[in-house]
């Protein structure tokens, strides 16, 4: 049951893919980014070691005082480690190479799948006044994925468009299936997003056709296509969306930003601006 005496709650979408290179931070980033230069407020949770998408959104290493670490492994309370980006309204728990050794550090723990879920409710959090949370994952099903699954609401999975693109979708599949089954058996899929997609590519087409016939509603109506400024946008501690506001990427983060707003505006309350 729901408390009554606290605020409406966040949406809260973890943004995982076991594969490696799929634009899964890219997609963190930049969907905050969006979700936020619309009005929302929006907090990223960094749950990757590499620490890749506490560095896009511009917070250098010696600014990650504490980190995700501290409130999976030291109790930390989430609402001291988060930080404001530059953006307007986007917020971010980073993380950094202490993440690494997360997944045996928690073995011993009996409360390991759900620390981050107990985390995102503290009462603390409330004053941030969260319309969204983003959860960065590892690409792998480690228990940190795991945490971000039991806390979530619902999953994005970015899908690279290549030829073997629904087959690495099993696994994350059984595993969502499992946590429902197990810890969270309101999670749902958010949707599957087609990343670094080529309209004048043969292969990208046919994925976007196999892809749409086997899921369904479940892919979004948006695509990310390859696009260098996506690219580069990293390495100046950006998003793309602040670092080309014109490229084909920011144009595309934009409509995904406004094709999930709109599915959780009235829920939330909010009006989107224009």
């Amino acid at each position: 049951m729901s408390d009554l005496s606290r605020p409406r709650q966040p949406k809260i979408i973890a943004i995982t893919n076991q594969k490696g290179g799929v634009g899964k931070t890219t997609t963190a980033i930049n969907l905050a980014a969006g979700l936020a230069m619309i009005g929302h407020r929006v907090l990223v949770v960094d749950l990757d070691p590499q620490g890749n998408a506490s560095t896009g959104l511009g917070i250098e290493v010696g600014q990650r005082r504490l980190t995700s670490y501290d409130v999976l492994l030291e109790d930390a309370p989430i609402s001291q480690t988060i930080l404001q980006t530059n953006i307007e309204n986007l917020l971010i728990c980073p993380a950094n190479a202490d993440l690494a050794s997360a997944d045996i550090e928690l073995v011993a723990n009996e409360k390991r799948s759900f620390l981050l879920h107990d985390a995102l409710r503290q009462r603390e959090i409330d004053a941030f006044a969260l319309d969204f949370v983003l959860l960065d994952c590892p690409p792998s099903l480690s228990l940190l994925t795991v945490n971000a699954l039991c806390a979530a609401h619902s999953v994005l999975i970015p899908l690279q468009s290549e030829f073997f693109a629904l087959e690495g979708l099993s696994q994350l599949m059984l595993t969502i299936r499992t946590i429902r089954e197990t810890a969270n058996p309101n999670l749902r899929i958010e949707g599957v997003l087609l990343t670094m997609y080529d309209g004048r590519n043969n292969l990208s087409l046919q994925v976007e056709s196999d892809v749409r016939e086997t899921l369904g509603d479940l892919v979004f109506r948006t695509v990310i296509p390859r696009n260098v400024r996506v690219s580069e946008a990293p390495s100046f501690a950006m998003p793309v969306l602040t670092y080309d506001p014109a490229s084909k990427g920011s144009e595309a983060y934009r409509a995904l930003a406004s094709e999930i707003a709109s599915r959780h505006g009235a829920s939330l309350g909010l009006k989107q601006k224009v």
